[in-house]
């Protein structure tokens, strides 16, 4: 195991609260430092736990090129997915990461104990991204090379493949859990799937290269980022059609919605040759970007704090974690990560 340890995210915060943060978003801060964030370093087969109270940041090696993670909800277990590691990986920007033929992993860890032996699920070829079912006994996998879903019983281990769009990638469970929402990124359209039936029950035309969605907490809308147009798509959950394009930064990857609805912030990650570093801040009442946050280059996942007071950021080029103050939207803290973080997500303690 290599772990190694950083300092500057309890600096940057204690620096914050010299220069007068308010205090309700002194609280929700501190409230957000008492948890863990975890990130897939997709470019060093490793997953990396960030301790945000410490700033410890434990980097545990990989069977896979992992990704995408995230915690269950009863945050007992880490899920990631990936290719066989020797199998070799992408670039991290085109989104080729372990497009070889063979059969994908889903690995089970012990969030609070990481060197422990994982449990490998076999999934379709080219797993991009997973969620679970709100009680967390179902996991769901897109794998993009097979245009297929695996639905996962994580208890008994059982594997069911159900067809989906062209290339499905970026996917997010409603608030209801009710529906999935997939990306298609070949497809320039994103599938609602019916959790229970299996099966898909709309395809709705969104634009060029969809990668990953985000619904706000009442379920009532859902954000599709639009890496090859340089913008994000808003879609009517009732109506099933998108009704807005918000132009962003350059290349937007994943995004994410505040607990509290308003906002969406959005990572750009721009391209292998011309890498971004910029985080688009979506005003929702507004449908406008009302800011822009310099993250780390290669900005790529994105999560937020069950209490919205901090979102955190992968930047692929950097190997580096962007903890970002909402309430000013400034970066707080960066820690440095395995090679490559692409997915992440966040343990509430």
């Amino acid at each position: 195991m290599l772990a190694t340890r950083s300092r500057r995210g309890l600096a940057a915060l204690a620096l914050t609260a010299l220069l007068g943060v308010p205090g309700m978003a002194l609280a929700q801060q501190a409230a957000a430092t008492n948890g863990l964030v975890f990130t897939a370093d997709e470019h060093g087969n490793s997953v990396s736990r960030v301790d945000l109270a410490t700033g410890e940041v434990t980097t545990v090696p990989l069977s896979v090129t992992p990704h995408n993670v995230q915690v269950t909800p009863d945050m007992k277990q880490l899920l990631l997915v990936g290719s066989p590691a020797m199998a070799g990986h992408g670039d991290g920007n085109s989104g080729d990461h372990g497009d070889t033929g063979m059969a994908g992993r889903l690995l089970v860890l012990d969030p609070l104990a990481l060197d422990a032996a994982p449990v490998e699920i076999e999934v379709g070829n080219h797993p991009a991204h997973l969620v679970t079912d709100r009680e967390g006994g179902r996991a769901f996998v897109t794998n993009a090379e097979d245009d297929t879903i695996s639905v996962v019983d994580l208890a008994s281990r059982k594997v069911t493949s159900i067809p989906a769009g062209d290339y499905p990638h970026g996917l997010r469970l409603s608030p209801d859990g009710r529906h999935l929402l997939v990306a298609n990124v070949e497809g320039g359209s994103v599938s609602l799937f019916d959790t229970e039936m299996l099966a898909e029950v709309a395809r709705i035309p969104v634009g060029a290269a969809p990668v990953q969605v985000a619904f706000l907490p009442d379920g009532s809308r859902a954000y599709v980022s639009l890496r090859d147009e340089d913008a994000v798509a808003v879609i009517d959950l009732a109506t099933r059609e998108a009704t807005a394009r918000i132009p962003v930064g350059d290349g937007p990857i994943q995004l994410f919605a505040t607990p509290d609805g308003g906002r969406v912030f959005v990572a750009n990650q721009g391209t292998e040759t011309a890498p971004s570093d910029e985080v688009s801040v979506i005003d929702v009442a507004s449908n406008a970007v009302i800011a822009t946050v310099k993250a780390g280059m290669g900005a790529h996942g994105v999560s937020i704090s069950t209490d919205g007071a901090l979102a955190f950021v992968t930047n692929v080029n950097d190997g580096t974690l962007s903890v970002i103050d909402t309430a000013s939207n400034e970066v707080v803290a960066t820690h440095t990560v395995g090679a490559g973080p692409n997915g992440i997500t966040y343990l509430t303690r």
